[in-house]
C-alpha cells in the first residue's frame, strides 16, 4: 500500500532539519557553494550561493545510522560533487542513473530502463539535434573534449556500453544538468564515483545576477559591482529557495 503523503508536514519537518544544519552545522556538516555556470538553468541559476548538506550521503555507522537522516543517492536527486577530470572544481548536477539502471538519449528524451522519463526540469535552448549529446551513446566520443575528458568517457564506452544503453556500474553514477543542451556532464567526462558526491543542496541563501568570471575568480570588478548594484542585482525572489530533487522513475 502506498505511503501517505503530507505536504504540509513534510515541508516543516524539511524546514526543521535545514534549521538545525544552518544553526549548528560547522564546515563538516554544510558547504557553501556559488553556482558559476547555466548548466543547472533553471533549477538553480548563475549566481544562485547554495549551503550544501554534506550529512546526507555520509556513510552510517551502527549507531549513527538510528540518529542522523543519512540517505541514499537516487536519480533526481541534485548533487553537488568534485568534478572527476579535476577534484579541485565542484560541478552540481542530477542524477540521472545509479548502479545498476540502463540509459540512453532519443532526440534528446531520456530512456531509463526501458521508459521514456517525463522531465519537467529540463530546458532546452537548442532547436536542432547534436548527434552525439541528443542520441547518446549512440557516437563514440569526439575530439573536441580534452584529453582527460575522452579519455574518460572512452573508457565508459567500451566497458559499460552494452546494446546501445550505458549500464551504470556499482560505485557510479550518471548525472546530466537541468540545462540539457548546454551542460558539461557524463556524457562528455564519464560517470560520477560515489566518493567524489559532497553532498546536496538545501537551499538558495543568496542569488545575485553576475557574469561567470566574476564569480569564478571574485574579480575586483565583482566587488565594485556589489557595491553599485548590490539590491538591483540580488534576485529577491530566490531568496532562502529550497532546492528540492524530483522523483525520477
Amino acid at each position: 500500500m502506498a505511503k501517505a503523503h503530507h505536504p504540509v508536514r513534510d515541508f516543516i519537518s524539511e524546514w526543521t532539519i535545514n534549521i538545525l544544519i544552518l544553526l549548528f552545522g560547522t564546515t563538516t556538516l554544510v558547504q557553501a557553494f556559488i553556482v558559476p555556470t547555466p548548466s543547472m538553468d533553471t533549477t538553480v541559476m548563475v549566481g544562485d550561493h547554495l549551503i550544501v548538506d554534506k550529512l546526507s550521503y555520509s556513510p552510517t555507522g551502527p549507531i549513527s545510522r538510528y540518529l542522523l537522516p543519512y540517505t541514499d543517492v537516487k536519480r533526481g536527486d541534485i548533487i553537488v560533487f568534485r568534478y572527476p577530470v579535476d577534484i579541485s572544481e565542484n560541478y552540481v548536477k542530477r542524477v540521472m542513473g545509479v548502479p545498476g539502471d540502463r540509459i540512453h538519449l532519443e532526440d534528446k528524451a531520456v530512456i531509463l530502463n526501458g521508459k521514456k522519463l517525463e522531465e519537467p526540469y529540463v530546458h532546452h535552448v537548442r532547436p536542432y539535434i547534436v548527434p552525439y549529446a541528443d542520441n547518446f551513446p549512440s557516437l563514440p566520443p569526439g575530439p573536441d573534449a580534452s584529453y582527460r575528458e575522452r579519455e574518460r568517457a572512452q573508457e565508459m564506452f567500451t566497458n559499460h556500453v552494452v546494446n546501445g544503453e550505458l549500464v551504470v556500474p556499482d560505485g557510479f553514477y550518471f548525472a546530466m544538468g537541468d540545462n540539457r543542451d548546454d551542460s558539461s556532464d557524463s556524457r562528455y567526462w564519464g560517470l560520477v564515483p560515489r566518493d567524489n558526491i559532497i553532498g546536496k543542496p538545501l537551499l538558495i541563501f543568496w542569488s545575485y545576477d553576475a557574469p561567470t568570471e566574476d564569480l569564478v575568480g571574485f574579480t575586483s570588478n565583482h566587488f565594485l559591482d556589489l557595491a553599485r548594484n548590490f539590491f538591483v542585482k540580488t534576485r529577491w525572489d530566490r531568496e532562502l529557495k529550497l532546492v528540492r530533487g524530483y522523483p525520477v522513475q
